[in-house]
């Protein structure tokens, strides 16, 4: 198994912070290029970091972004106080515009998207989040990678270290995969799956928990 070159996003945020963590751990990831607004705060002879402004800026030619096996998208932001056209804008738009710019570079890559459980694949429900989440995933499939995988995790527990958690977050850390484990991830498997995916592919482009889970093994 030949180790991976990633493009990671969402490095400042609590779900990018631990895959990224699990990947520079992990022997099987040999390179990893944070893509994000900030830096990360963290220095390792695996990491490069890119720092970009705005995603939607960046160009189909910006060759920064290639020789790389896999994507790992991890941007995202809550829906929680926000309009359709906002939260289309930022869920959708950058999404897909990153996608496109980072296949026209590598075109045989696999794109993981860390989408979220009882995303609707149908685009036609109530919950606005959802629909917008369904419509990326959809989309996503059609672009031609050699593999984009949807990942829907539920509670994820983070890795020991992160900086990024955010403080209503921690009293559910011990309780919830004790009491609800079957709804319940780590960010290690999560990062695990995205990288073994890459490697063995999976049957299905719609990762719920018990398939991130068996792709983590």
């Amino acid at each position: 198994m030949n180790p991976i070159k990633i493009i990671l996003t969402g490095a400042t945020g609590m779900v990018g912070e631990g895959v990224l963590m699990e990947c520079l751990e992990n022997p099987n990831v040999s390179e990893i290029l944070s893509v994000s607004r900030k830096p990360s705060g963290k220095t390792h002879p695996k990491l490069k970091e890119y720092l970009v402004p705005d995603f939607l800026s960046i160009s189909p030619d910006d060759e920064n972004l290639k020789g790389y096996d896999a994507c790992f998208f991890c941007a995202g932001v809550s829906s929680v106080g926000m309009n359709e056209e906002d939260y289309t804008r930022i869920t959708y738009d950058t999404t897909l515009h990153f996608a496109q710019v980072v296949l026209k570079q590598n075109p045989e890559m696999v794109f993981n998207y860390v989408s979220g459980a009882s995303t609707d694949s149908t685009e036609s429900g109530k919950l606005m989040w959802a629909r917008v989440k369904g419509r990326t995933e959809n989309a996503l499939k059609k672009l031609g990678f050699r593999n984009a995988f949807n990942f829907r995790p539920g509670f994820m527990k983070p890795v020991e270290g992160q900086i990024n958690v955010k403080w209503f977050f921690k009293p559910f850390i011990w309780f919830f995969p004790v009491f609800f484990p079957s709804k319940s991830l780590t960010l290690h498997e999560v990062g695990r799956a995205m990288i073994n995916g890459v490697h063995k592919g999976y049957p299905t482009s719609v990762l719920e928990i018990r398939d991130i889970k068996n792709l983590a093994i």
